[in-house]
């Protein structure tokens, strides 16, 4: 598993090495964007031809050495009816390379490498204490210790890549909201003029987090475009702006971007400035025109599709016009303006650095810190909810290949960090069943239903539950009183909405769409309200499940991690969503500052990843003879050290200047 930038560097020449050395007869390459595939498919084009790739995203039958695909595409290639013959056995690929191989990989397409005997490679961006630890899991690693690690200021410094300067630029609205009372008389006429909507009427100032979500403010973005025009690193021998990605907060956000930018410059109104996301038509057309240095776009306003895995050595500008809090996510978004370009302005003049531009105090943070209705229904939420966690344990039981025996203490261990069907299964099954066991029998209400409801109160009872059960619960049982502490009406539907979502997933109903919008919408007005505590502790969550890169080939278990994550928060969401409001305040701009970047590798940081790598292997192999005299403090003969120098070398942990320089540090 190695993490680190110069990915695609990296993959060509591990792939050439064992193809000439006979010890890779057929690659696979997995990313997670079609537009990546295109990308990696030309790179192996350009950089190994004799390899014969294959696009299997466009073409699912033709021949080559090495292969390339989405991890959907391979899925239904290797998933066809039994009468079907499969396009690719267990064995027919020797190596497999999964690139953005974080989180993702895990929850969603674990079966692939289950499906495949094959050696794998993991290639991510991601920092490595940031990776999630199944991921880890699925190259037998210990959590935090990758095979291998290269930091941007080695990649710098080996002069495979350019280091950022970042700028951090105050603008006052951002950081400190809009308040009446600062505003001029003219412009407090203004503000009494628009259409709040609010009921205790005109507020007294508007928060930082509702700018650009519902409130666009023109002079806001003005200046922070006259900045960047300004400011930026300029191309065609500093006539024009380089090639710009601005990180817009969404949508809406974006698109005001565009009209202040045609509207402050005329002159390059249309193909200069343009909004790529998913919501817009043709957007693998306009990437493919932004990747061309001389045709436009020139600036690439970008909510989620370029904050990762595109790879255009133009850009030179990055903006951060939105708050981000993940930092997996604020890396691999520095990592666009990280790649080299020889003459880019002009002959002999290469690409040195590329610029940061933070109006939302985004580069601060890391410096410091390296309303839903159901329609009417005569049932009751908590009966609704019962009978719809039946119904999602009859989905899954259909697609598990068995229920295996489990113990109730371990599922409440592990309750809330489901990362399987199976563990969503058991951690349903686990509420489903303390709901029925606080269920007083004594109740007149459960006195008629007793039998069952005993029945049901016994733990083995829910290990397997046949269609029959199922429908006995639904019947006789959903609805009864249960002396479980009560809970919020707010989360009990968030709970509801979830299991719908999760049920629409697994049927595949078009109802689907509407169910995710809802929790979109929701998140967003959690976003509005992030300065309370519990919010800002689930911020990174709330803002991941706002983008549809989230849910493309979204799992159950990534459903149930919502729910769990977010049912508590739910009570703190105002009751309405606000609409849209245009308004041309005055906004202030600072003088810009650099910011030191964290979280660059340090002198001895390859001594580090010595001794985690040595300890990891000494972890793992504890029955070795020269190992368990280390573990019981027994004195080591020189023969022994020679053995363990032996043993750390051959294990790939490092070599034996590394050996002997922590040996030499420990004296």
């Amino acid at each position: 598993m190695a993490m680190g930038s110069g990915k695609t560097r990296t993959v060509i020449a591990l792939v050439k090495q064992l193809m000439e050395r006979n010890w890779a007869k057929r690659v696979l390459f997995l990313a997670d964007r079609v537009a990546l595939v295109n990308q990696a498919v030309n790179a192996f084009k350009l950089h190994l031809p004799d390899s014969s790739p294959v696009n299997l995203v466009t073409d699912r039958h033709a021949q080559g050495r090495v292969y390339v695909a989405t991890y959907p595409t391979i899925m239904g290639l290797i998933d066809k009816a039994q009468d079907e013959e499969r396009r690719f056995g267990v064995g027919h690929f020797d190596l497999i390379i999964i690139d953005e191989a974080h989180r993702s990989v895990f929850q969603k397409y674990r079966a692939i490498f289950d499906y495949f005997d094959s050696l794998l490679v993991g290639l991510t961006a991601t920092p490595k204490d940031e990776v999630d630890r199944n991921t880890y899991g699925l190259f037998e690693l210990e959590s935090g210790v990758p095979t291998d690690a290269y930091p941007l200021d080695e990649a710098v410094k080996d002069k495979f890549l350019v280091p950022p300067k970042a700028v951090s630029v105050p603008l006052k609205f951002q950081r400190e909201g809009i308040k009446y009372d600062d505003l001029p008389e003219e412009e407090k006429d203004q503000w009494d003029q628009l259409d709040w909507e609010e009921e205790d009427g005109r507020p007294r100032e508007v928060d930082p987090g509702a700018l650009n979500k519902w409130l666009f403010n023109a002079d806001t973005v003005d200046k922070a475009l006259a900045h960047l025009m300004t400011r930026g690193l300029k191309v065609a021998g500093g006539d024009r702006l380089g090639k710009t990605i601005v990180f817009a907060k969404n949508h809406d956000h974006a698109m005001f971007i565009a009209e202040r930018f045609d509207q402050n410059y005329p002159k390059l109104r249309g193909d200069f400035a343009r909004v790529i996301d998913f919501k817009v038509t043709y957007a693998q057309s306009l990437i493919d025109d932004f990747s061309k240095p001389a045709k436009g776009p020139h600036i690439a306003i970008s909510v989620d599709m370029l904050d990762t895995g595109i790879d255009v050595p133009e850009v030179v500008n990055l903006v951060f016009f939105k708050l981000v809090r993940s930092k997996t996510k604020f890396w691999q978004m520095i990592g666009r303006g990280t790649r080299l370009c020889p003459d880019l302005f002009g002959p002999g003049q290469h690409k040195q650095f590329f610029y940061i531009f933070d109006f939302c105090q985004n580069l601060k943070f890391f410096s410091a810190n390296p309303e839903v209705t159901d329609g009417a229904s005569a049932e009751s939420i908590g009966k609704r909810t019962f009978t719809s966690r039946l119904d999602l344990l009859g989905e899954l039981d259909l697609r598990l290949p068995a229920v295996s025996p489990f113990q109730l203490g371990e599922t409440k261990a592990r309750f809330g960090d489901a990362s399987t069907d199976d563990h969503v299964r058991q951690d349903v099954s686990d509420l489903l069943h303390r709901e029925v066991a606080s269920m007083n029998v004594d109740n007149f209400v459960v006195r008629a239903r007793r039998r069952v409801v005993e029945k049901y109160a016994k733990p083995e009872a829910w290990v397997i539950l046949p269609p029959a059960a199922r429908h006995e619960l639904a019947t006789e049982v959903a609805g009864l009183p249960s002396q479980l502490e009560p809970e919020a009406e707010e989360s009990k539907r968030f709970d509801l909405l979830l299991l719908r979502l999760q049920l629409a997933r697994l049927r595949a109903e078009p109802g689907f769409t509407r169910l995710r919008d809802q929790v979109k919408t929701l998140a967003g007005l959690l976003e509005e309200s992030a300065t309370i505590p519990m919010i800002r502790e689930r911020l990174e969550l709330i803002q991941e499940i706002q983008h549809d890169e989230w849910w493309q080939d979204v799992t159950v278990p990534m459903l149930e991690r919502v729910r769990v994550g977010l049912r508590a928060l739910m009570t703190l969401i105002e009751k309405r969503q606000r609409k849209p409001i245009y308004t041309n305040f005055e906004d202030e701009i600072g003088a810009e500052s650099q910011v030191g970047l964290p979280g660059l590798a340090t002198p001895g940081a390859d001594l580090e990843r010595f001794r985690a790598k040595a300890r990891a292997y000494l972890r793992a192999h504890q029955d070795h003879p020269v190992i368990a005299k280390l573990r019981h403090n027994q004195l080591l003969t020189k023969r022994d050290l020679t053995a363990l120098e032996q043993i750390l070398t051959e294990s790939g942990a490092g070599g034996i200047d590394q050996i002997q320089m922590t040996a030499s540090e420990s004296q």
